[in-house]
């Protein structure tokens, strides 16, 4: 326990509670289990379950709309207005549920890790556990930082705390709303824990393009040779697997900031999908379900055993796991290395029509950066048998304050300032779309990446897609190395059915040109000329 150096009374919050300042992992989860927040599984961990959201409330996420917002924010679906005067009723009616509170456990921490563009966050909480999580999840000071610790930023989490759409402005009794002007988050009648994670996100992702860093949604690793890579893609794209390679030291798992001299992570720990995870196919990820401080949310365990089952989905898909990032072995020691070398976007394509690797030049960096593509596969109404395209503005349109088209921009200028190689990787489908077709091997998703990151694409061939524009590698000797045949790099001679893929790729194609009319008036004309066209000749 490290005592605050700034009390809550300094900044105006006033509560009987037990205040529990700055707690250590053993005690966050003593506290946990004395309370019944959670159970201790067969290793250690500790089991939650998030009540009745099992994800972020995006609908009930709001932004205050004032003088400091009204130009600078992108509204929208995803930021969403509330207005100072229902904000104002809101903070009040928050504080005074805060004043009856018992007990409160209070962290102060880093959104950032390169100290020149952290912000300084104070995190309130009813419960043990999210406290213990958003310790784990963010950058956590040293005792001697803590000493001199200022909170620029406060989040307050009060699960008790029914909104009142009527007084407050919102769509129900649950409210994540967002105050720049007053540098408050205030989170109301949702137990899930990453609305706080999101939260300091939303913060860096609005502060920083305006200091010329650019704030991403993407994994980071460095290689022996010095060289980092950072990876973007939407969640079932592998962005955390691939990005956790025991032979790269990762720097990070989920947003970073890129910067003159570094990319940095904006965490000090993970928060991976547990859905299906085996000890086979994500090694580093399965060991930390194995280590104490690990936290696990909504994974099924046998009450008897206590052995946990990562295939049940009962509860929901979005079983998640979050740990320090130190417990994946060769990580980072100062969640920073140096500004990417390459640059990675990931997609799970369902339609089974995009190459697993291509290479782009900055222009068609920034359109499919923009673009945001991956592919869900198909539902399960009736009837419904096409996979569905997903565009994610920026491979992450829900953190994202500002309109996209800042981001687009800061990325095609680091680009351009670094010369980092721009990739467009398929972890979808090959030989088909989603039901005729087969997922993309990750041996030879890992193969294609590894020569990329050690620099052995220089000497391959390139072809130009006749869809898409982008360069496809001929031949990869990784991939014989691996054992895999060439032709998963031309997708349409895995297909059965030649004029089917010709069909589809046409289709695809024209749905990547209906998304991005929005962009259009915002973007250059290297930018809009590096759009797909559908192919006139079949291949």
């Amino acid at each position: 326990m490290t005592p605050l150096a700034t009390p809550l009374a300094a900044q105006n919050l006033t509560t009987r509670a037990v205040i529990h300042p700055n707690l250590g992992t053993s005690a966050l989860v003593e506290h946990a289990l004395k309370k019944g927040e959670g159970q201790l599984t067969k290793h250690g961990a500790l089991l939650v379950d998030t009540g009745r959201f099992t994800g972020r409330s995006v609908k009930d996420k709001y932004i205050v709309r004032d003088a400091e917002t009204e130009s600078t924010i992108n509204w929208g679906n995803i930021n969403q207005p509330m207005s100072p005067e229902h904000f104002a009723a809101l903070k009040a009616d928050f504080l005074k549920e805060l004043e009856g509170q018992d007990e409160l456990y209070v962290a102060d921490l880093f959104g950032g890790s390169q100290p020149e563009y952290r912000v300084n966050v104070r995190v309130i909480n009813q419960m043990a556990w999210h406290n213990l999580f958003i310790r784990t999840l963010l950058v956590r000071p040293t005792a001697e930082e803590l000493a001199s610790f200022v909170p620029e930023y406060t989040i307050i989490n009060l699960p008790s705390f029914k909104a009142d759409p009527e007084r407050h402005g919102c769509r129900s009794d649950t409210v994540i709303a967002v105050s720049f002007t007053e540098k408050l988050i205030l989170i109301g009648n949702t137990e899930y824990s990453g609305e706080m994670k999101k939260g300091v996100f939303g913060l860096l992702n609005y502060l920083l393009p305006a200091q010329g860093v650019m704030p991403m949604h993407c994994s980071a690793n460095i290689g022996a040779d010095g060289k980092s890579a950072i990876f973007f893609g939407l969640s079932g794209t592998g962005k955390t697997t691939l990005s956790a390679d025991a032979s790269r030291t990762l720097i990070g798992d989920d947003e970073h900031g890129w910067s003159d001299t570094a990319v940095f992570n904006f965490e000090g720990g993970c928060y991976a999908k547990m859905i299906n995870l085996s000890a086979e196919g994500e090694p580093e990820i399965y060991a930390t379900t194995q280590m104490f401080g690990t936290i696990l949310e909504n994974v099924t365990m046998d009450p008897a055993t206590r052995e946990l089952d990562f295939t049940d989905g009962s509860k929901t898909e979005n079983t998640r796991g979050a740990y320090p990032i130190e417990f994946i072995p060769n990580t980072s020691e100062k969640n920073l290395g140096p500004a990417p070398s390459n640059v990675i976007m990931l997609t799970a394509d369902a339609f089974g029509v995009l190459p697993p690797i291509a290479r782009l030049t900055p222009d068609q960096a920034m359109y499919y950066f923009l673009s945001g593509y991956t592919a869900k596969v198909a539902g399960t109404e009736i009837g419904v048998t096409e996979p569905e395209a997903t565009f994610s503005t920026c491979f992450g349109a829900a953190f994202m304050p500002r309109h996209p088209s800042v981001y687009g921009n800061l990325l095609k200028e680091r680009i351009a300032k670094g010369g980092a190689q721009c990739w467009l990787v398929n972890t979808g489908w090959t030989g088909g779309k989603y039901g005729t077709g087969s997922r993309m091997p990750i041996k030879a998703t890992r193969a294609l990446l590894n020569a990329v990151l050690d620099g052995k694409m220089d000497a391959v061939e390139f072809r130009k897609d006749p869809n898409f524009g982008f360069e496809v590698p001929v031949f990869v000797p990784a991939l014989a190395e691996a054992g895999l045949d060439q032709t998963i790099l031309d997708p349409r001679s895995t297909w059965a059915d030649g004029a089917e893929y010709d069909a589809t790729a046409k289709k695809l194609v024209q749905l990547f040109i209906d998304n991005f009319a929005q962009f259009e008036a915002h973007v250059d004309e290297g930018v809009k000329n590096a759009a797909p066209a559908p192919a006139t000749v079949a291949a």
